[in-house]
């Protein structure tokens, strides 16, 4: 017997049917002799239309009021699971952020997660056999007890942290797609995928663009070593064997568990980004700051940055990007800031996208990175920025480029058969 987390999305419980279909997989785990807590999002389309009232009722409302508005979401799927559990023989129990409690930070509409006491879940776990079914995405401030939000994604967050707050032997992702895969099939069909993914590799594939996963779920797995599994809830409940060491999906890892190593393992892209190039700047201690500094303020994330000399050493161009919802917030707060940072022209870009190539292996293997500069040049792609890390480089190219860039390095590095 196990303890399992079973997380479900929007999707996989968007109408009363699909709750049902969720039940019949939650008592087919129970069925085998798990113990279970199902983490559930709201119903698809119920969190926008949340955040549309309170928009509606006032542009400028109290974030205070708004998690209390769009937290009610999670609330009415996990009554709804409860019910549905009951209704199959299942005993179970719904519970809310602060009834557990999950204590976060005041950050209202982006909390983070402080604590967890899982204790009252393990109790009725043994006394009661009862299935816990959380709200996903919400909390309660450990300072001021009031509800609170976690940001978008954030009942993966929620399901990871539970798992690790109930020692679970494993958290299950139920989503509407049966994998993390090399690259979006959607632009490439041959992409295939990936039975285990080591933490390192998701955190860079989600942090880059791939949906899959919300990143701080990712990085709270990687933390307490949960063991992730991503997988379809669109899968027959009764096609499955809950007795089975590896369900159908990837398993999200410790990178010691992955015996084969591939150099490349998958290829992220995103085309939510813009290029903002500050010119001529007096090349002097502290213009780095000016620049950064202000945007820091504005909890504006810059991610490329990229630094030209002048050949009389005397000025330098300063390149970054930043995400496109920011862009014009940021092009402000650079513009506000000229008297202090000294710069001659303001180049701005948004049709431009970032292409990530990510894999563990390229610690122990060079020359990964001329491949792929080789392979886009064959194809005149040109490229304007690039950053690399231990496990992963990134590039900057235009945006119209964008799909042939990924099918090209996604056929480079093998990643087609």
């Amino acid at each position: 017997m196990s303890r399992l987390v079973m997380k479900f999305g929007g999707t996989s419980v968007a109408s009363i049917e699909r709750i049902r279909n969720v039940a019949q997989h939650v008592k087919r785990e129970v069925d085998a002799g798990h113990e279970v807590a199902v983490v559930v999002s709201a119903m698809s389309g119920k969190t926008n239309e949340l955040v549309g009232w309170a928009a509606e009722a006032s542009p400028l409302h109290d974030a205070r009021e708004y998690d209390a508005v769009v937290a009610s979401g999670e609330q009415v799927t996990s009554g709804l699971l409860a019910i549905a559990l009951q209704a199959v023989g299942i005993q179970a129990r719904s519970w809310q952020g602060w009834q557990i409690p999950i204590r976060t930070s005041d950050a209202h509409g982006a909390a983070r997660i402080l604590e967890i006491d899982g204790g009252e879940i393990i109790k009725r776990f043994a006394e009661r056999k009862e299935v816990a079914v959380v709200s996903g995405f919400q909390g309660v401030s450990k300072d001021t007890g009031r509800i609170t939000t976690l940001g978008r994604g954030g009942s993966d967050t929620s399901a990871v942290a539970i798992a690790a707050a109930i020692r679970a032997d494993r958290c299950d992702i139920y989503t509407d797609v049966d994998g993390v895969y090399t690259t979006d099939p959607r632009v490439v069909p041959k992409a295939k995928r990936l039975e285990k993914v080591a933490f390192e590799e998701m955190l860079e594939l989600a942090s880059q663009g791939a949906k899959v996963l919300q990143v701080r779920s990712v990085e709270l797995g990687m933390v307490h070593n949960v063991r992730v599994f991503v997988r379809s809830s669109f899968d027959k409940p009764e096609d499955i064997d809950a007795h089975a060491n590896h369900p159908p999906g990837t398993l999200i890892c410790s990178e010691e568990e992955i015996v084969e190593q591939q150099v490349v393992t998958g290829i992220a892209f995103s085309k939510d980004e813009a290029q903002i190039s500050v010119r001529q700047v007096q090349d002097k201690p502290g213009v780095a700051a000016a620049i950064f500094g202000p945007l820091a303020e504005a909890n504006i994330n810059v991610d490329m940055i990229v630094q030209n000399v002048s050949e009389d050493g005397a000025t330098t161009d300063l390149t970054f990007t930043v995400p496109a919802a920011d862009y014009m917030r940021a092009k402000e707060t650079i513009t506000k800031a000229k008297d202090a940072i000294g710069y001659t022209r303001l180049d701005t870009a948004t049709d431009v996208a970032k292409v990530s190539v990510i894999g563990i292996g390229m610690r122990s293997h060079a020359g990964v990175a001329a491949q792929a500069f080789k392979a886009l040049s064959a194809r005149n792609i040109n490229i304007r920025a690039i950053t690399t890390s231990e496990i992963k480089f990134s590039l900057l190219i235009d945006a119209a480029y964008t799909e042939l860039a990924v099918r090209t390095l996604h056929t480079l590095y093998g990643l087609d058969a």
